[in-house]
């Protein structure tokens, strides 16, 4: 496999991961148990930060580098890969956003409300950029050896 299709492959992954924990730390937030000591203390924010600098982000960078690495000569692929991405992160936001009416006050706060909502919006230009490798094939150039 080329360079560009393992970079789609990891942001797909990595896609996967931050809409797998933040699913878990809404899921969390409604099933706080009984004996947890920090229960007054819990703050979502620092770790959906954190779920953003190590999960979304890199992915974001990654499926942006396999588009412009294939851009040229277009890839159902690689755009199919990209678009993968984006449909799990809308699917993982849109779980997360329909949690929030379960949520206790105590834990909603902005970043709790707004995350999901910013990120369903971002995986609109994730579609528009996976669809628009998918629709632009072009023929290699072939390898001149002599």
């Amino acid at each position: 496999m080329a360079l560009e299709k393992w970079l789609a492959i990891t942001s797909l992954a990595l896609f996967a991961m931050f809409a797998g924990e933040m699913i878990s730390v809404y899921s969390f937030m409604i099933n706080v148990p009984e004996d947890f000591e920090f229960a007054s203390a819990f703050s979502a924010d620092p770790k959906i930060l954190q779920f953003i600098s190590i999960g979304v982000a890199p992915a974001g960078v990654l499926a942006a580098v396999a588009f412009i690495m294939s851009k040229r000569y277009g890839s159902k692929q690689i755009g199919g890969l990209i678009v993968a991405g984006g449909v799990i992160l809308l699917a993982g936001m849109i779980v997360c956003y329909s949690i929030l009416g379960e949520l206790d006050e105590t834990y909603l706060t902005d970043a709790v409300k707004y995350v999901p909502i910013l990120f369903m919006a971002l995986s609109v230009p994730v579609f528009v950029f996976g669809f628009y490798l998918m629709k632009n094939i072009k023929q290699r150039p072939k390898k001149e050896y002599f």
